[in-house]
């Protein structure tokens, strides 16, 4: 599994604008995430439920969203992605667990 993405037209509009204007940045910064990816010995499945579960620690919507359709698209099921909201529950709180579900639910439902 590759964590770098190619063209900026799969980004969201801010790290696609960031990406047109300044190519060298993006780059580096993509190239940084390859290399954190290929730094280990974590398969790829289990990759992306950890890049989701720190989207979800981040409270970060975007970055859900991103994991939660890049596992989509890795044929990850949509109930083991919930798995990763509910699991929060205990660490994060309530709340932002269940804020994560439904940024999870967006794609996965």
């Amino acid at each position: 599994m590759a964590d770098k993405i190619d063209s900026p037209d799969d980004l969201p509009a801010a790290a696609g604008g960031l990406a047109d204007d300044y190519p060298d940045i993006w780059d580096a910064y993509a190239d940084l995430g390859k290399a954190c990816s290929q730094a280990g010995e974590v398969d790829g499945k289990t990759k992306r439920l950890v890049k989701l579960a720190l989207a979800v620690g981040a409270q970060s919507e975007g970055a859900v969203h991103s994991h939660a359709r890049r596992g989509l698209e890795e044929d990850i099921d949509p109930e083991t992605l919930r798995h990763v909201a509910l699991l929060a529950i205990p660490t994060l709180g309530f709340p932002e667990a269940m804020a994560a579900l439904t940024w999870i639910d967006d794609l996965a439902k």
